[in-house]
């Protein structure tokens, strides 16, 4: 989508997404092993667990009219048309999309991640949102890799606080710093397709759409029921195959399953 700005398009308005990080019903608060306000979570197969860290990455919005067609959003600009979710930071939790074009939307499409194509850390191209993900409190990027991390959580599980560490991101194999030599590995991109529950009308409003992303869905999703053990605790430094019954489950499968994690809470002017 080409920007425009009021001036040239006064019927032009924002759309503000809100983002309610939750288990099921709950909204999720971070914490230590011992911390008394951090919410504890029991999965499917019966396993407590708690959140220190849970980030995620937000690109490729499109918005999806009631003809089907489509207004993309920066979708080839890294730092104008994605984000960093930081349940950490609060005023990560909303992303303004600017200028959308008047009319009716009745979907929503993003990815969770970063698509193959801009999938490479290029600090010159997009010097932002590199810089956004890189952060020392971020650290949305492979230290061992050429791509960035899509989400990464850090906690705690069972009643002896053994360490949980999830973090998914697509592989890119190649030689580091050559472009033309990078290749597709694992591919963890999953691409969001949500109905609205009412229509978003954009021109004299401006709408507010939230998004609930339930993490009971990490160890309890459609397509993985998961057990915490030594080796599917940490799939960060495991196999793929490990990491990828996570990204089905909080992305969905991209065939049966295209919400995964998500849904929309609600639709305000």
């Amino acid at each position: 989508m080409t920007a425009c700005s009021k001036s040239d398009d006064p019927a032009a308005n924002n759309i503000t997404l809100r983002f309610n990080n939750t288990f099921k019903d709950t909204p999720i608060i971070l914490g230590g092993p011992n911390d008394a306000d951090a919410t504890v979570h029991t999965s499917a197969a019966g396993q407590t667990h708690r959140f220190s860290e849970l980030k995620y990455v937000i690109s490729n919005i499109r918005l999806v009219k009631a003809d089907g067609s489509e207004v993309g959003y920066q979708t080839d600009n890294l730092d104008l048309g994605a984000t960093v979710v930081n349940q950490a930071k609060p005023q990560t939790l909303e992303y303004v999309l600017q200028a959308i074009p008047s009319g009716e939307y009745r979907q929503i499409k993003f990815g969770l991640g970063v698509r193959s194509a801009l999938n490479i850390l290029d600090e010159a191209k997009f010097p932002k949102f590199y810089a956004e993900a890189g952060a020392n409190d971020t650290e949305m990027m492979w230290e061992w890799g050429i791509g960035y991390r899509f989400v990464k959580i850090e906690g705690f599980y069972d009643v002896d606080h053994k360490k949980l560490s999830v973090h998914t991101g697509s592989t890119v194999e190649g030689e580091k710093g050559d472009h033309k030599s990078y290749t597709q590995g694992v591919d963890a991109y999953r691409d969001i397709t949500l109905a609205l529950p009412r229509t978003a009308v954009v021109g004299e409003r401006a709408p507010r759409i939230t998004i609930r992303a339930d993490f009971d869905k990490l160890l309890s999703g459609r397509a993985n029921t998961i057990d915490l053990d030594g080796d599917i605790a940490t799939p960060s430094v495991h196999t793929a195959l490990n990491m990828m019954l996570f990204v089905d489950n909080l992305g969905g499968d991209g065939l049966n399953d295209k919400a995964g994690m998500f849904s929309i809470e609600s639709v305000t002017d």
